[in-house]
């Protein structure tokens, strides 16, 4: 049978009694955002966005292209501001880049004249962290994400998906609370995307990040997730909330299941009902 979720819940903002047992890390309240143009009325990109993340909790977010989805992550990495509401870390108001938050974008964007060490020690020189402590914790990372044979290449000797491991690494060098991830493997093929699905899975297993992690893929919003935000086409707003009620660590056989499909099915239907999908 396929799980029972609160759908109804979801949509008030509220979820699952089960699923509230972590105090929330983070909280996104009434968060709009506008744009100014050089002619016509400003572009309403965010509208009365609010949700809290848990301590802990993957929550993946999915929508149609120009929904806000990269605008919403900007905003909670202290990257963008919002025109009304805000955004708060552990009770703090993000006004700005902030040492607790690391953020990973679809292209890897490393350095080509650095090595992966020295790319992920980045962070680290910025801040004016400990030498010493950054490259012990560089290479424990590296290792975990299995590139200890690769510190002293640089990112063209690396795959797409060995650089996006290096991207990952050092957002976590720094040892954040939040993770942004803003559809970080959409360029890699359907194989190499798979395996990174399953390589964040174990990192996070092992390491317990809380994540917001976007993506325009609802089979990787579900694989991954705890929650599943479901967005509105422009301006971009919350059409649904679901819990994902699937044992971990999830193999790929997952996809496979009634439970997996019912999950999938209900996320397209709100973009439909939304007018996300054409």
């Amino acid at each position: 049978m396929s799980p029972v979720v609160d759908f109804d819940a979801a949509r008030r903002g509220m979820t699952p009694p089960a699923a509230s047992a972590a105090p929330p890390l983070i909280r996104v309240e009434g968060v709009d955002k506008r744009y100014a143009v050089r002619q016509g009325e400003p572009v309403q990109a965010l509208s009365d966005i609010s949700f809290e993340l848990r301590d802990g909790e993957v929550l993946s977010v999915v929508g149609p292209s120009g929904c806000g989805k990269s605008t919403l992550l900007r905003i909670m990495a202290g990257l963008d501001g919002s025109s009304r509401g805000r955004v708060l870390l552990d009770g703090e108001r993000v006004a700005g880049p902030r040492r607790d938050i690391g953020v990973v974008f679809q292209q890897a964007t490393l350095l080509p004249w650095r090595t992966v060490l020295d790319n992920v020690l980045l962070p680290a020189q910025m801040q004016r962290l400990d030498r010493a402590a950054a490259t012990a914790r560089a290479r424990e990372l590296i290792e975990l994400v299995g590139l200890s044979g690769f510190t002293d290449k640089y990112p063209f000797e690396l795959s797409g998906g060995m650089q996006q491991r290096v991207a990952l690494v050092r957002a976590l060098i720094h040892d954040p609370a939040l993770l942004l991830m803003d559809e970080p493997f959409g360029a890699l093929d359907a194989m190499t995307r798979e395996q990174m699905n399953q390589e964040l899975q174990r990192i996070w297993m092992e390491r317990r990040k809380t994540v917001l992690f976007i993506t325009h893929s609802i089979g990787e919003a579900v694989f991954l997730a705890d929650r599943v935000l479901v967005m509105t086409p422009r301006p971009g707003r919350i059409a649904d909330m679901l819990e994902i009620d699937l044992p971990r660590p999830r193999g790929l056989d997952v996809m496979n299941t009634p439970a997996f499909g019912a999950y999938v099915k209900r996320i397209r239907a709100g973009l439909n009902a939304s007018g996300g999908i054409e």
